[in-house]
């Protein structure tokens, strides 16, 4: 049993390669992409360390070559889900009694497998499973996932490390134990990063995790389970069930030892889960912890002040990149008059120019929207735009013939309250309001009042009175705030990322507050010299 107090190298953010043309790292990862589209990949869920296959095979393609298949994946049923907890709770008591450090270098060695020999596997397998270009993946799947890894371990050592006061003869310690029964982990599609991170924090902590993806992620969640086994995670710690989400969460939720639900996805399906666990809330144990993050209808809100170029790039970049499939992504911008002109002329120049198609050709910006469901979504809102008179500047077209395909769209409405202000639309659409200048005052309470989000917003200005001013009277409106820059890039360490409202728990991902969420203290007093009379002095007379 080791005696020492262990410090956790200090986490340094994961520097983003360039895969510039001729660059080592380009190499590498065309020649991954050409691999995995030239053999069909078989996912099996993984449960107790062990390959489940069903034989219930579904087919895993390109959301931009729909027609290409990149493998197939097991289905699995109820019965799957049951065995999941099941080997959760039989891995439960070993996991929590090991050594924290030896948790901590599991992930630890999961962040240099990753930053190495599994760099481009992941990167790979987000961007044709996921529709993202190189960059994107990259910060995304490699730098934001080794981020979290080794910030996680470093924050993990500073909770244990804080402890209470002693008064003398009294030495008062403070632990921080895993839950009782097993933390459900409800995964998106839009991040590796965060798919890893909501199973890894709390089993860094202690926990044991039945993980139910996205299907749309399974391609690139078969090379995380890897990943976590080649860490040397002990089987049963991390379970991947893949199923329908209705099935997984019947099951899940209702079971008596479910300690703890992190969910990234959409409000009505968190909202769903929250209902479901507070009418089954008399079937716990314990009473589930419920940290999720959830929908965006984030702003980019310009004062007169700003410069016009800055914001273009921002409205650029915020609301285009991944085609617009970020909860932080800018989705509504609010331009003065005077800075109109300007603006669009920049924007429209940016959006036309951008490349659109498969990920393979490194010169395409854009690629396509995940899945058919989605497409369909989105394209429904440009159309009713049309229809409603709305100014489309750029964009608005689209086509699922080859793949989900929706060019970056600009719309002017005129009407701050027209539902593509206000409805999250998860693409790459982008409405502007222009407003007269001398009603900045009077916006800044028609984007407070037309979205039940507040996840992120961004504030354009140079006047330093305005930015103080409003930042403040926006406070409310975003967990995270960006002053003149563009509302997305949150980096581990530097911005932890949560949002209040609608937008969920703002537990914050990527922060020591996150994983607070996973434990329960125990205060432990212990007197060296116990009292040997019951009586205190105050019952002596003078």
């Amino acid at each position: 049993m080791a005696n020492a107090f262990f410090n956790v190298p200090t986490p340094k953010n994961e520097a983003v390669k360039s895969y510039a043309a001729g660059s080592k790292e380009k190499q590498e990862l065309k020649a991954q992409l050409a691999a995995y589209k030239q053999a069909e990949i078989d996912v099996p869920m993984i449960i107790n360390g062990q390959e489940i296959r069903t034989g219930n095979k579904q087919r895993i393609h390109p959301p931009h070559e729909i027609n290409h298949t990149l493998g197939y994946y097991h289905k699995g049923d109820a019965t799957h889900v049951q065995a999941a907890i099941d080997a959760a709770l039989a891995a439960r008591a070993k996991w929590e009694e090991s050594s924290w450090e030896h948790r901590a270098s599991i992930f630890l060695k999961a962040a240099e497998l990753l930053a190495g020999p599994y760099r481009a596997k992941l990167n790979a397998t987000t961007m044709l499973g996921q529709s993202k270009n190189a960059f994107q993946a990259e910060i995304d799947a490699a730098c934001e996932l080794i981020d979290f890894f080794r910030f996680n371990a470093h924050y993990m050592a500073e909770i244990y490390k804080e402890q209470p006061n002693s008064a003398p003869g009294i030495w008062n310690r403070l632990e921080h134990r895993p839950l009782e029964g097993f933390v459900f982990a409800v995964t998106p599609f839009n991040f590796t990063s965060i798919c890893a991170n909501l199973c890894a924090a709390p089993a860094m902590m202690g926990n044991v995790v039945v993980w139910k993806p996205a299907e749309t992620q399974v391609y690139s969640a078969k090379v995380i389970m890897d990943l976590f086994r080649d860490a040397g995670l002990p089987d049963g710690v991390i379970n991947m069930v893949l199923t329908d989400g209705p099935v997984a969460g019947d099951i899940a939720l209702n079971h008596p030892e479910l300690s703890g639900l992190h969910f990234t996805g959409s409000t009505g399906t968190f909202q769903h889960l929250w209902r479901t666990i507070g009418n089954n809330i008399n079937k716990y144990k314990t009473y589930p912890r419920i940290v999720g993050e959830t929908g965006g209808k984030d702003y980019v809100l310009a004062h007169p002040t700003a410069k016009a170029k800055e914001v273009a790039v921002a409205l650029s970049r915020g609301a285009f990149e991944y085609q617009g499939q970020k909860c932080s992504a800018a989705s509504r911008a609010y331009i003065p008059q005077s800075l109109w002109e300007e603006v669009k002329t920049y924007l429209v120049e940016d959006v036309n120019s951008m490349k659109m198609g498969t990920v393979e050709d490194f010169r395409n910006f854009i690629n396509a929207v995940i899945d058919e469901r989605a497409f369909d979504k989105i394209s429904a809102y440009i159309a009713k735009a049309k229809e409603d008179g709305q100014t489309i500047l750029a964009g608005g077209n689209y086509s699922k013939e080859k793949g989900y395909f929706i060019e970056p769209t600009v719309i002017q409405v005129n009407d701050p309250k027209y539902r593509t202000m206000c409805e999250e639309i998860f693409g790459p659409v982008l409405s502007v309001y222009v407003y007269e200048d001398e009603k900045f005052e009077e916006t800044i309470d028609i984007l407070n009042e037309s979205t039940d989000y507040a996840l992120t917003g961004a504030l354009f200005a140079t006047d330093r009175h305005v930015i103080e001013a409003a930042a403040q009277r926006l406070r409310h409106t975003a967990g995270n705030f960006y002053i003149n820059d563009k509302p997305t890039g949150a980096v581990v360490g530097q911005q932890p990322f949560g949002g209040g409202r609608a937008s969920g728990t703002n537990d914050k991902a990527g922060a020591a507050l996150n994983l607070l969420r996973w434990v329960s203290p125990r205060t432990i007093k212990e007197n060296f010299v116990p009292p040997t009379d019951y009586r205190y002095p105050f019952l002596e007379e003078a």
